[in-house]
């Protein structure tokens, strides 16, 4: 790929099947909120959001195979090596189905040290341990989906991403709307919808990925357990893990918190989670392009096509930030509303709309950037650039919370965002002299 190349037609054609597919992952969010929030109580809402967020805490452990797999895929891909694409696929597999068959072993544990952590009422935690009993049986699934994800992303073909978070989320919601609605299962119908979409979901991302095993790239295990890969695949994966670890931990402390505060307050920041979770995904869309573009940049050791392709992508995901935040201040109370019938969660969730408003605008830097890192297999600098955000985050929180309530907890959120921007900032003349 050289500089020719790069184009914001080629950017666009990668990104936005990436913001269709994410937007329908916190459009499935919103839907297991206003399906549970029919049941008029707070206690469903609470429940099915904090058992989500316990799943995801968990299985981000492992997030590290859908960012290391596009940033190491791509640069194979820009190196002209192609049989190392296929070992990589099959290697983050093999990882994936590994540590969600350890996630089913270790659920008991799992799930006791979470709720130890979670100040939540008894109700709460009841219908949350239910919820958590039926969806850890699709970690292997949804931990292997990542290594897909990343996998698709790296050779650009992101449309097959959104065939694949279409099937999945809208089979999910369908299947939200029988068990939950129509067959009255509860919490209970919202997780075995999500499990079944979990499955279903690998079987169709393997036939996407079916070009990674044409000859015998994919059972080279030679090249699949050769060393010295093996150790660059740890070290950058180490890396992101703990970098991510920390990332999500932050926001499962963030719920937490909220739990602490009651459970009005719990269920009205988990409605308006929603929002950014549309969000992140929605600049993720044009994250995940850099990544792409970057990391064949960086493969292919072109510097100045690397900046290109960072700052391109980077005035798209700008815009996008601005265009969300307006809307969000606009649309948010007829959202709140669609979302929950609880009069209590509306006015509550209505009073920290502002907050929603602005997080994409002071958020879009540290997400680009996230991206670009990636794709350039910056990995080391990310992780201490995340250490450093984060003890702000922590001291935010101790200072903000008990003088500000809620307000102080989504403000701290805010500086966790910007602060993340700035450290990586000021990292990316080095990233840009390294290649």
């Amino acid at each position: 790929m050289d500089e020719a190349e790069l184009s914001h037609r080629r950017i666009l054609k990668i990104a936005l099947p990436i913001v269709l597919s994410n937007a329908t992952v916190p459009i499935l969010g919103a839907v297991d909120t206003g399906v549970v929030g029919q049941m008029g109580e707070a206690a469903p809402i609470g429940a099915v959001g904090i058992g989500a967020v316990i799943l995801s805490t968990l299985y981000w452990v492992f997030g590290f195979l859908r960012m290391g797999t596009t940033g190491l895929v791509a640069q194979a891909r820009g190196a002209g090596d192609a049989p190392e694409t296929g070992a990589l696929f099959m290697r983050g597999l093999l990882i994936g189905v590994a540590g969600g068959v350890l996630f089913i072993a270790l659920q008991w544990i799992l799930f006791w040290g979470a709720f130890a952590l979670a100040p939540a009422s008894d109700e709460v935690e009841s219908l949350a341990r239910d919820y958590l009993r039926i969806r850890i049986w699709g970690a292997p699934a949804t931990i292997a989906l990542y290594v897909i994800t990343g996998w698709l992303i790296a050779f650009e073909r992101t449309r097959g991403v959104l065939v694949l978070q279409l099937w999945m989320n809208g089979l999910n919601i369908v299947l939200d709307l029988w068990f939950v609605l129509g067959l009255g299962w509860g919490v209970e119908g919202v997780a075995i919808a999500t499990l079944i979409a979990e499955w279903t979901g690998l079987a169709l991302g393997l036939w996407l990925c079916r070009a990674a095993f044409k000859g015998n790239q994919w059972r080279d295990w030679v090249r699949i357990f050769d060393s010295a890969r093996l150790k660059r695949m740890l070290v950058v994966n180490t890396d992101i893990m703990i970098r991510s670890v920390v990332l999500t931990v932050s926001f499962t402390t963030f719920l937490f918190v909220a739990a602490d505060l009651g459970d009005v307050t719990l269920a009205a920041n988990q409605v308006l989670l929603q929002f950014l979770e549309i969000t992140a995904f929605a600049l993720d869309g044009f994250a995940f392009s850099a990544e792409a573009l970057v990391g064949q940049a960086v493969g292919a050791r072109r510097r100045m096509t690397v900046r290109r392709a960072a700052v391109m992508s980077s005035q798209w995901g700008a815009g996008g930030a601005v265009l969300l935040g307006v809307f969000f201040w606009a649309a948010g109370p007829w959202l709140i509303d669609l979302m929950t019938t609880s009069p209590e969660v509306r006015i509550e969730a209505r009073s920290y709309l502002i907050w929603v408003a602005l997080a994409p605008v002071l958020g879009a830097a540290s997400w680009m950037l996230d991206g670009i890192y990636f794709g350039a297999t910056w990995t080391r600098e990310m992780r201490i650039a995340m250490l450093q955000s984060v003890a702000i985050y922590v001291v935010a929180l101790f200072v903000l919370v008990p003088t500000l309530g809620n307000h102080g907890l989504w403000l701290a959120l805010m500086v966790l965002n910007v602060t993340r921007g700035i450290t990586l900032g000021l990292r990316y003349p080095a990233l840009e002299a390294k290649v």
